[in-house]
């Protein structure tokens, strides 16, 4: 059996460690990118997708006109319009297929990943790196994470998405109050 708290502490360590090394302009643009947005859709693959879908609701939450791609009332991309895509490893097929679509129809693209020089980061008009272990390399590592798989990587997110809400508020003159007032009532 493993020692919880000893497990804990390393993880967040390396979660605190990857935040640090967040290109801090590169986190402005994203913030400024969203703001600015019209309307904004998000997409990712299995457990980034998850991710993903939290990010979309706090933008929500923040009064900005969010959907995940997928959902059956997700509109139309075009000029003035926003996709923003997870692709740890660098690509994924169905990301860069999106990011394609949406570039065509004139909407910008934001990819969150790990892998600055990936396919889908390379397609993208701006690139927000969260340097942290995914599946492209989270084996033949001796300094491997603490935590399996991709799991380091979907945790930064996490609470990387939080900081970028926590920045965007600000921007947007919102509070915990208005934020608070959008959550759903239907729980």
């Amino acid at each position: 059996m493993i020692d919880i708290a000893e497990a804990g502490a390393k993880a967040t360590s390396e979660i605190a460690r990857s935040l640090a090394q967040i290109d801090e302009d590169a986190a402005a643009r994203a913030v400024a990118m969203c703001a600015d947005a019209r309307r904004i859709a998000l997409y990712g693959v299995g457990r980034e997708g998850l991710m993903m879908k939290g990010f979309a609701m706090r933008l929500f939450h923040l009064g900005l006109d969010a959907h995940v791609v997928g959902d059956m009332t997700t509109p139309p991309l075009g000029s003035g319009d926003l996709l923003i895509v997870s692709a740890g490893p660098g690509y994924f097929a169905t990301v860069s297929a999106l990011v394609a679509t949406a570039r065509a129809a004139g909407a910008k693209t934001l990819c969150i990943t790990a892998q600055a020089d990936g396919e889908s980061a390379r397609a993208c008009d701006a690139v927000l790196v969260l340097p942290a272990q995914t599946m492209a390399d989270d084996t033949g590592r001796e300094a491997a994470s603490a935590l399996p798989m991709g799991s380091l990587f979907e945790g930064v997110e996490y609470v990387a998405f939080e900081l970028l809400v926590l920045a965007l508020r600000e921007r947007l003159g919102e509070s915990a109050e208005t934020m608070r007032a959008r959550h759903t009532n239907l729980e």
